[in-house]
């Protein structure tokens, strides 16, 4: 059967920190994702897994730990153990240029891959320690934020004792994930002593991956991207999603078309007989001579469903941004201000 890996990166926002926002704050935007209508983050993702029978493998950065404290990383950790979920380990680099303790010294990257082979080994093995000391069983997987991986960060977790690397994006090969793998090739295998295991997807142009990420992709792509992956006999179908991406863009309400699109992709995964649910602790290795499983091909009219429907769901977002941001533009300036107060004392 194919394994169907539902991941998230769970982690916190190294812009909201740099905005002014607490530890409270960021928690609660990025791993609970908190608005106005209730609760999107990682609980309501567990409970729509739940469900449907469904285990979710949520990939947690520990390095904020470095800058608000180890204990925030337990208490991100430790309702996805209980849960029943799998956690596994993250990295974004950037908080390095914020942290009093410097693993890196004077460097600093957006990406562990802007890091030389040594220095990757070292802050992996420091945000894998860290997350152990929060409770997590020792990881088996690995993902770099940003996808921004190389070979020598497939050396590193190969090094460090790592089963899979989940770095490889097709989407970003070129944009900071520079790992030297075919993206036309979606099948696991062993590149520089790890088991790769990218991220799923499709063609949707010519020369175009698009990734099973619930924001890429439509309902019917992620549906034909998974059929097409457990039709060709793959190990495993790899779709991800972030702590905070049920929440639109400014975090301020549900994104509903995620919603959708989230709770479509485990129906799906559910309803399949050829699909089964796990994660990477209890995955096979690949044969020694994995077969290549081939991208889906582009299909115009499926591209096209789905730029018009991603269309209208970002115009009905940046309305509602721009009318907000419009408001309180002018109810902060004086005249506004001196507008609000007669309006209030004429009504």
């Amino acid at each position: 059967m194919t394994r169907a890996i539902i991941s998230f990166d769970t982690e916190l926002s190294a812009g909201l920190y740099q905005r002014g926002l607490d530890a409270r704050a960021n928690f609660e935007s990025s791993i609970l994702g908190r608005c106005r209508d209730g609760d999107f983050g990682i609980f309501f993702q567990m409970d729509m897994l739940d469900r449907y029978g469904l285990k979710g493998v949520y990939f947690v950065d520990p390095m904020p730990a470095l800058v608000y404290g180890p204990q925030i990383i337990d208490a991100i950790v430790q309702p996805i153990l209980e849960r029943g979920h799998e956690v596994q380990l993250h990295i974004h680099t950037e908080w390095l240029q914020f942290a009093r303790f410097k693993p890196a010294g004077k460097l600093t990257g957006r990406n562990i891959g802007d890091f030389p082979l040594p220095v990757q080994k070292r802050l992996i093995a420091l945000a894998r320690d860290i997350l152990v000391g929060a409770g997590a069983p020792r990881p088996v997987a690995f993902r770099a934020g940003n996808f921004g991986a190389n070979d020598d960060t497939l050396r590193a977790v190969a090094g460090l004792g790592f089963r899979f690397d989940s770095s490889f994006n097709g989407a970003w090969q070129g944009h900071g994930c520079d790992i030297s793998l075919d993206p036309g090739n979606l099948g696991m295998r062993i590149h520089q002593g790890v088991c790769e295991v990218p991220v799923s997807g499709l063609m949707d142009r010519t020369n175009r991956f698009r990734p099973a990420q619930l924001c890429a992709m439509s309902e019917e792509e992620m549906r034909e991207a998974l059929d097409h992956t457990a039709a060709s006999g793959a190990i495993q179908f790899s779709a991800f999603s972030h702590s905070f991406e049920l929440l639109s863009r400014d975090r301020a309400v549900p994104n509903r078309l995620a919603i959708a699109r989230m709770e479509a992709l485990c129906r799906a995964v559910a309803d399949d007989p050829r699909v089964s649910t796990g994660g990477f602790a209890t995955l096979p290795a690949p044969p020694p001579r994995p077969g290549r499983i081939h991208v889906a091909a582009p299909r115009p009219l499926r591209t096209a469903r789905r730029v018009a429907e991603q269309a209208i769901g970002h115009l009905a977002y940046e309305v509602r941004y721009v009318r907000n941001v419009i408001y309180a533009t002018v109810h902060s300036s004086r005249w506004g201000k001196i507008l609000t107060g007669i309006l209030l004392a004429l009504a």
